[in-house]
């Protein structure tokens, strides 16, 4: 029995002696960096400060306190971010039942933004604290709360390093918020910056350009809010992949829909190689499969002839405009 007591408390401090190397190693050498003491008190509680204006409506949950565990995930998700995607998307989810893909969705998902939604969060000059239970169609992890002038980091995206062949430039992704921004640039200060709001601009401006979308993405693990836009590639995007691949319900549409004006369209087929979902093809003219169609707006300024235009469908849900959340706050 003393041989066994002397083996399981070696094995004890063993065990304790790695994981505090590891948080060591995972605070970039202190003991504890100030975000984290941040992040922590937020994991702890949601604050009367931090709660949205409005309840949630019948029958909706609020997202509960985190667990140690949702703690940790939150933990390793924002310091080995690319780690953690590559495990997500090349591991855990090609594994999954439909169920679970479904399951997943509900506590990490995107809303696609169009190119104005998503410049109009950067230039905020008014605080909001919403709760979207409409606009989010799911039943976590789908608050906004932000603070004008929007604090932002550029980050690398890690859909793009979790393929072997991926596209330039990799410091895409766009972390909003003072939580999110503070733990991102202390732990991972090589691969992060600050951004002005011009930089920030100048960023959604050039991916556009590019024909990459812009989402808002959710998680559960970061304090259940929005934490962060991202400017997805349709050969790199995880959410996009998930939702071709799997047909798993990665992102919600924006809201709107395209519309062509088949007068004007020279068929030349740009549109249809631009579309990361696949919704456009040629018979004559650019054809609209509307059941594919999220509403990224890619197409619109990819067509030179200037045949499409984004149109509200309120069967595809509600946009995610703060200008108009801005409007409802004040009123």
């Amino acid at each position: 029995m003393a041989t066994l007591a002397v083996v399981f408390v070696a094995l004890l401090a063993v065990l304790l002696m790695a994981f505090t190397g590891i948080w060591i190693f995972g605070e970039r050498g202190h003991l504890l960096l100030p975000s984290t003491q941040r992040s922590m008190r937020q994991w702890r509680s949601r604050s009367a400060a931090d709660a949205p204006s409005t309840p949630p409506g019948p029958g909706v949950p609020r997202p509960p306190r985190l667990g140690l565990l949702k703690q940790l995930e939150g933990y390793v998700y924002g310091r080995w971010t690319n780690q953690y995607i590559n495990v997500l998307l090349n591991r855990v989810v090609p594994g999954m039942s439909p169920e679970g893909r479904a399951r997943l969705a509900e506590h990490y998902h995107g809303k696609i933004i169009t190119h104005d939604e998503a410049k109009a969060i950067i230039k905020l000059d008014q605080p909001i604290r919403r709760d979207l239970e409409q606009i989010i169609p799911y039943t976590m992890a789908r608050d906004l709360i932000l603070n004008a002038p929007v604090d932002i980091a550029a980050y690398e995206c890690s859909c793009r390093h979790a393929r072997g062949s991926h596209c330039e430039p990799t410091q895409v992704c766009m972390v909003i918020g003072p939580g999110p921004v503070s733990f991102v640039l202390e732990h991972n200060a090589p691969s992060s910056r600050r951004l002005t709001q011009g930089e920030a601009l100048q960023m959604l401006h050039d991916e556009h350009a590019r024909g990459h979308l812009h989402s808002a993405w959710f998680k559960d693990a970061m304090q259940g809010r929005f934490y962060a836009i991202c400017n997805c590639c349709k050969c790199c995007c995880g959410g996009i992949r998930n939702m071709k691949e799997y047909g798993m319900p990665a992102v919600a549409s924006s809201g709107y829909v395209a519309a062509i004006d088949s007068d004007l369209c020279n068929a030349c087929g740009v549109c249809a190689d631009a579309c990361p979902f696949d919704a456009l093809k040629l018979n004559g003219s650019a054809i609209l499969d509307w059941g594919k169609c999220m509403g990224c707006g890619v197409c619109v300024d990819q067509c030179v002839m200037e045949a499409i235009s984004l149109a509200r469908d309120e069967r595809k849900g509600i946009p995610l405009d703060v200008r108009q959340l801005v409007t409802q706050t004040a009123g």
